[in-house]
């Protein structure tokens, strides 16, 4: 399969690239970069050497170029403009930017500061979660790739919200984020004295993710959802850890639903009863591992979280997306266990 990657010069095209090179079904034709055309991927990122023999091309340049997909691993604002004349060209897209997550279009503009330049293809589009959109994402021709925060979010509910046992209304998703998924753009905030030995909140008023994981749950539920979503910083470089708290309305056997709802899903982990799973666990893999509790059985259900966010969180579910468009088995290439110590 001939595989294109637009704004490969970031954290998420170089997981994507890691993911994709030693696969001998995928030829990757090109990797996009305006601020690094003509120069070779290998020199950007050492770790690709003897993996990735290309020079970065400039965008302009690789419009004519035939491929079976094409992966945006753009800013916000990218994909909507270039992916509809690959899409009319007959190339599936997906998009790890947001620019086709919510159906909403006037929310979209309002969480995002601009106007949308492709409405019709975001009702064409289909969000890329496989444990709830499989089928609807095998004949898809636009994927919209989740955000990081809201697959781990969606993950940890899912099965609570499907089954009715909770009170949709009063959900809170405590979430934290190591510092990769602020991107690899130069900022003074994630220096390394800035972030380093400190932990804080942010967008406590409002993140851009939480419209989106609203609109996810929503399609879970038959109840009016409403979400008090906090994001943290975490002073490590990839990994998120997302803490739910969910009041049940009924009596239910936590342990079961979790491990009955996940069990053929590949990169889902149900972890033991009282465990609690670490960011460390799930280093550079594909894995989200979750474990339910009820402490002191009173009437709240805690779901752990933990997820890569360059790899469940971006670049890795992405490619679990590529590979049910092109009719590939769902788990090539992302069987790696994660990376200890």
């Amino acid at each position: 399969m001939r595989i294109g990657i637009i704004g490969g010069s970031g954290y998420t095209g170089v997981e994507l690239l890691r993911l994709l090179s030693t696969r001998d079904d995928i030829d990757i034709v090109f990797i996009s970069s305006r601020a690094q055309a003509g120069n070779r991927v290998d020199a950007l990122f050492p770790s690709l050497r003897g993996h990735v023999d290309l020079l970065f091309s400039d965008p302009d340049a690789v419009r004519g170029a035939q491929c079976d997909l094409v992966f945006f691993a753009t800013p916000n604002g990218t994909a909507m403009v270039q992916a509809p004349a690959l899409l009319d060209a007959g190339t599936k897209v997906v998009d790890l930017s947001a620019d086709f997550r919510l159906q909403n279009i006037a929310e979209w503009e309002r969480w995002y500061g601009m106007q949308h330049t492709s409405p019709d293809w975001v009702q064409q589009a289909v969000y890329g979660l496989p444990e709830m959109y499989r089928e609807s994402i095998r004949t898809a021709r636009l994927v919209a790739n989740p955000g990081c925060y809201p697959t781990a979010v969606q993950l940890g509910f899912l099965p609570l919200i499907e089954a009715g046992a909770v009170q949709c209304d009063t959900l809170i998703a405590d979430a934290k984020s190591g510092i990769t998924g602020a991107g690899r753009g130069a900022s003074v905030a994630n220096l390394l004295a800035e972030a380093a030995d400190s932990f804080k909140a942010y967008a406590v008023q409002g993140h851009r993710h939480l419209p989106e994981i609203e609109q996810g749950l929503a399609n879970m539920s038959s109840a009016p959802v409403n979400l008090t979503f906090t994001p943290h910083l975490l002073p490590v470089i990839r990994g998120i850890h997302a803490t739910l708290y969910a009041r049940l309305t009924r009596d239910i056997d936590l342990q079961s639903l979790f491990e009955e709802r996940y069990q053929d899903e590949p990169f889902v982990d149900v972890m033991p009863a009282g465990t609690h799973p670490e960011t460390r666990s799930v280093r550079g893999s594909n894995v989200c591992r979750l474990a339910v509790h009820q402490p002191q059985g009173r009437h709240t259900a805690v779901v752990l979280a933990v997820e890569d966010n360059l790899v469940k969180g971006a670049a890795g579910q992405a490619v679990q997306n590529m590979n049910l468009m092109l009719g590939l088995p769902e788990t090539d290439g992302l069987l790696q266990p994660a990376l200890m110590p």
